[in-house]
């Protein structure tokens, strides 16, 4: 009995965390729609807000699934939670296995989002202090011309953004002991030829950086990713064991019923040969 509790429990709290989790995603995904321009165009792969409340919703009924079933016992639900966060598994395995196979495939892919995020750079909010907030040792997809791809950074005559031929503020090399950001620092900086432009400004990528990255952080980044699929591998164990010993629970009580009334049938008629003498 007490092994059952600790598996019921286990479970719920696991589930009761990501919940929680969830929740959060989903608030912050609905203030940040909320605080946005109505006509910004609302796209999942380009739009931060949309993803944390699409993945918040996800999390949401999965672990809502997992608490419930857990704690009222119902196995119907804890099937449900089970076979889902079984699929979720084996999709992250194979999209793992399909990105090692097909790296080339991946990392074209990748680009192609990447640049689309450059391209609506200034339609939305959350995406520039995203971009922003990754510029922080790298310029741009390939190279830091790659802004000219967007149309207030795109270097060309015709172009009457003063922000033409630039890069955003965010690729400039930050001095030390500044206090006060010039968000004027990467105008022009297109024109320059890369030996002199990263004297001010970085230069390299930041499909690049971020490969060179994960190279350099593997035993990190390994250990988040083993981390995350044990956690789900021991949610699905915890739902199976929980759902195998209500079924054993049930089992047990309908054979205790069975003989019961087994008992209680055979009370009523007198044993064969019974000897009545009289007193």
């Amino acid at each position: 009995m007490r092994g059952y509790r600790a598996i019921k429990y286990t479970l719920f709290i696991c589930c009761y965390v990501f919940w929680v989790v969830s929740a959060v995603l989903i608030a912050v995904g609905i203030y940040a729609k909320i605080a946005k321009e109505t006509d910004v165009v609302d796209t999942l792969t380009v739009d931060p807000a949309l993803l944390l409340i699409v993945v918040g919703s996800v999390m949401f009924l999965i672990t809502f699934l997992g608490c419930f079933g857990a704690l009222r016992n119902a196995t119907c639900l804890l099937k449900m939670f089970l076979g889902i966060l079984a699929s979720v598994l084996f999709l992250q395995i194979s999209a793992g296995v399909v990105g090692y196979l097909f790296t080339d495939m991946v990392m074209e892919r990748t680009e192609k989002l990447m640049m689309k995020a450059i391209i609506r750079y200034r339609e939305d909010q959350d995406l520039e202090n995203a971009i922003d907030f990754i510029q922080k040792k790298c310029c741009g997809v390939e190279s830091y011309k790659d802004w000219s791809q967007n149309v207030y950074f795109k270097c060309s005559d015709t172009n009457p953004s003063l922000e033409a031929c630039g890069v955003p503020f965010s690729c400039c090399i930050r001095l030390q002991n500044q206090t006060v950001r010039n968000t004027m620092c990467g105008y022009g900086k297109q024109q320059l030829e890369e030996r002199l432009a990263q004297k001010n400004i970085f230069t390299t990528g930041c499909l690049q950086q971020i490969i060179w990255w994960a190279k350099n952080n593997l035993l990190l980044v390994a250990g988040l990713t083993a981390g995350l699929l044990l956690l789900e591998v021991l949610m699905i164990g915890l739902a199976a064991a929980q759902i195998c010993s209500i079924k054993r629970v049930e089992l047990t009580k309908k054979e205790n019923a069975a003989r019961s009334q087994s008992q209680r049938k055979e009370s009523y008629w007198y044993p064969a040969f019974a000897n009545f003498d009289d007193e």
